[in-house]
């Protein structure tokens, strides 16, 4: 199953593997980038503390300010790339989308509610553009960070790369616990935002048989119920995510104070 939706995401990719390829190249290059200036300040601190000299400081510091200037503008353009192929794939979407619901016969219209088909054109679909937008960005970004960042960190200090990452481990497991229950409760979402679309749907379709019956406090009443179920379950899902998001970054700095700790000893 797993393995048949990620070949489904790959064919909305393929059209546009070029220009994917060329935003996963900037994101490498930016990592690289961000790999050497580090190695720049300590090469600066360690030259500094033998000899002081403005020129000395000058030097160090056009060269970190011009490699931070080229990895923003390399950042900023790998960002834009990947995040406008998720965009392309939206619209590409939404026209195949519409394009096929003009193709349906009536009584498919009958046996499924409006409010679920705007759901999926609108709300389905843009998470669809989030995963192939900042989903890939942030896990290329990650495999690329990881592989260069890790060997030097181990050339440099290979306990303290390890006492480093140590937590990790723990943060696995946090989202791991966290994975079903974040799914359900956007499941949740979903489906109260599709009853709530067909709701407005029905009124504004029928509104001169709700305002010839009367029926206007009854329909306002309808409404107030349902988008209270919509806050509610969007409530839910948010106190989830603001549970699990600190927990992840208390194991960040956790592993700050460990590498700090043994750091000071090194």
């Amino acid at each position: 199953m797993l393995n048949s939706r990620l070949v489904k995401l790959a064919t909305y990719l393929r059209p546009h593997w070029r220009t994917m390829t060329l935003g996963i190249v900037a994101l490498f290059i930016v990592n690289v980038i961000s790999v050497y200036i580090p190695l720049f300040i300590r090469d600066a601190i360690d030259t500094l503390q033998g000899a002081l000299s403005f020129q000395t400081i000058l030097r160090y510091v056009v060269l970190i300010i011009v490699a931070a200037s080229v990895m923003w503008g390399i950042r900023m353009f790998s960002r834009t790339t990947i995040f406008g192929i998720g965009r392309q794939v939206e619209f590409e979407l939404k026209q195949k989308i519409f394009q096929h619901l003009l193709k349906l016969e009536p009584s498919y219209f009958f046996t499924n509610s409006i409010g679920d088909l705007i759901n999926r054109a609108t709300s389905d679909v843009d998470n669809i553009r989030r995963l192939l937008g900042f989903a890939v960005l942030s896990l290329t970004n990650t495999l690329f960070a990881y592989g260069l960042t890790l060997p030097v960190m181990l050339g440099i200090n290979a306990k303290l790369s390890l006492a480093a990452l140590a937590v990790y481990p723990l943060m696995l497991i946090s989202v791991q616990l966290f994975s079903s229950r974040l799914r359900n409760e956007q499941r949740d979402v979903q489906e109260e935002l599709s009853d709530l679309s067909q709701l407005i749907q029905e009124d504004i379709s029928g509104i001169s048989l709700i305002k010839i019956y009367a029926q206007e406090e009854n329909e306002k009443t309808g409404f107030a119920e349902k988008n209270q179920n919509l806050l509610t379950a969007n409530l839910k899902l948010a106190r989830t995510r603001n549970l699990l998001f600190p927990i992840i970054e208390g194991l960040v700095y956790v592993s700050l104070l460990i590498l700090l700790w043994l750091g000071s000893g090194a």
